[in-house]
């Protein structure tokens, strides 16, 4: 049995200018760029961030006060999946697949719902783990969870430091929805849309050869694969 391990905000749901406008109003609120708040924001951890853009501030009441905004724009955010998303979630097993996010629990239901999108059996949060990705931590929990070997696992990223997570956790890594590949990515698509039948196909365990998680692989000729690219 295979499995499939998505990352939420980029992957799934589109949330770019939700995160955008979450992290400008906490950045005006403390007097700050917003701009260069987000730019650090988005290669760090909460805590991380608070810690470079705000280190004479108490990390706890910022945490606070940005989970109060996130958890605002929850309830009354745009949001919207991504093209392929539904039927993706759809076709696939109840116990083939696994939420691995950054995010907290209550706020990734909240968005699936809004969006009309199922949620699994297993969701790792930011709560689950000590560490976060880039750790191999996050990954590592779900395949357990899920009892699967990382091997017979395939990671759908968008981000640089999702795609080191599973990387690091010895899993097949494809990137999504990127005009150009993410470092390190077995497969790059352009769009979910666009990777929905390859990765059904490697649930279902077709072209094993070519979804082994290297880049090259041989070719073959059960199903065309022009969806993506490998990387090389």
């Amino acid at each position: 049995m295979r499995y499939v391990l998505f990352d939420v905000d980029g992957t799934l749901i589109d949330a770019v200018d939700n995160q955008r406008l979450v992290w400008r109003t906490w950045a005006e609120r403390h007097g700050l760029a917003p701009d260069e708040v987000y730019r650090v924001a988005l290669r760090t951890r909460p805590m991380e961030t608070f810690a470079q853009v705000a280190p004479d501030l108490d990390p706890q009441e910022c945490l606070a006060a940005l989970h109060e905004l996130e958890d605002e724009d929850v309830r009354v955010g745009s949001y919207t999946a991504f093209d392929g998303a539904s039927e993706l979630l759809d076709a696939l097993e109840p116990g083939a697949w696994a939420l691995v996010t950054s995010n907290y629990e209550h706020r990734v239901r909240g968005r699936f719902a809004r969006t009309g999108l199922p949620v699994p059996k297993v969701v790792v949060d930011a709560a689950a783990v000590a560490e976060g990705k880039p750790s191999p931590a996050p990954y590592l929990q779900a395949a357990a969870q899920l009892g699967a070997e990382p091997e017979d696992c395939l990671v759908i990223e968008d981000a640089p430091s999702g795609v080191q997570s599973g990387l690091r956790a010895g899993m097949t890594v494809w990137g999504v929805n990127t005009p150009s590949a993410v470092d390190g990515v077995h497969r790059h698509f352009g769009s979910l849309r666009e990777a929905v039948r390859d990765i059904l196909a490697f649930v279902s365990g077709v072209r094993p050869d070519r979804l082994s998680g290297t880049a090259g692989g041989a070719a073959g000729t059960d199903r065309p694969w022009s969806a993506g690219h490998d990387v090389q």
